[in-house]
């Protein structure tokens, strides 16, 4: 078997290390011992982005967040599901991961990085949903902007990364979601393990909520995520 290689490191503001690691064509994301992210199992962020973007495939302009580029594939997914009109903005916090996307894993990203419909941000994905007047950058919204937010940042709920991920799945960042998506508008959320808390949360912030069991690499089979559906 191919050992694997070490690529490249990005230091977390909150403490703690991303590894990037290659062997031949599989590549890993590593947090100390824990792998966040595999290119052999991919199938669950796909269906974050099949599952919340099914009813938005006939929609003229949809404009959609996605929190966390990760190794794109729930970004390549949405622009699947999606029209020409779409627009499609990926927060990502670590700058070193939007580097490793046109770097080490371009093969991955494939064209998707030059869709005219994509731009990336180097940005809290918490600050593109928090109200106007509650965060810290330009880019803090004013009324309903969404069509559409998938999360797909840190481990779901129970957050392994930063802490600062934390407010996105409390009372008040699903709150705000609610807010800055329009009526009909769809929050996907990806998780590693089931949270009866979380989706209660989701329903009390006033959405309807639906669970999908999806295994990590499709129809390969894998360990078994969660990805909750909440339609304002």
């Amino acid at each position: 078997m191919l050992p694997w290689v070490p690529l490249a490191t990005a230091p977390l503001a909150t403490g703690g290390v991303l590894r990037l690691k290659r062997r031949g064509a599989e590549f890993s994301i590593m947090l100390g011992s824990n792998e966040l992210m595999n290119s052999r199992l991919s199938g669950s962020e796909k269906a974050l982005a099949s599952l919340s973007l099914a009813t938005f495939a006939t929609h003229p302009a949809p404009s959609v967040l996605i929190g966390g580029l990760g190794m794109g594939f729930t970004l390549r997914a949405a622009l699947q599901e999606l029209g020409p009109g779409a627009s499609v903005v990926v927060a990502e916090l670590v700058p070193e991961v939007i580097d490793w996307a046109s770097g080490p894993m371009a093969d991955l990203f494939g064209v998707a990085l030059d869709d005219p419909r994509v731009r990336i941000a180097r940005v809290d994905v918490a600050e593109l949903i928090r109200p106007a007047g509650e965060g810290h950058h330009s880019q803090t919204r004013e009324g309903p902007a969404w069509d559409a937010i998938l999360l797909d940042v840190d481990n779901g709920p129970d957050g392994l990364t930063q802490s600062a991920n934390d407010w996105l799945y409390s009372s008040a960042g699903l709150a705000a979601a609610h807010a800055s998506l329009r009526v009909g508008g769809v929050l996907g959320v990806w998780s590693a393990h089931p949270d009866a808390g979380f989706r209660r949360r989701m329903a009390h912030a006033g959405f309807s909520v639906t669970e999908h069991k999806v295994r990590a690499n499709g129809s390969g089979g894998g360990a078994k995520h969660i990805i909750w559906l909440g339609r304002r």
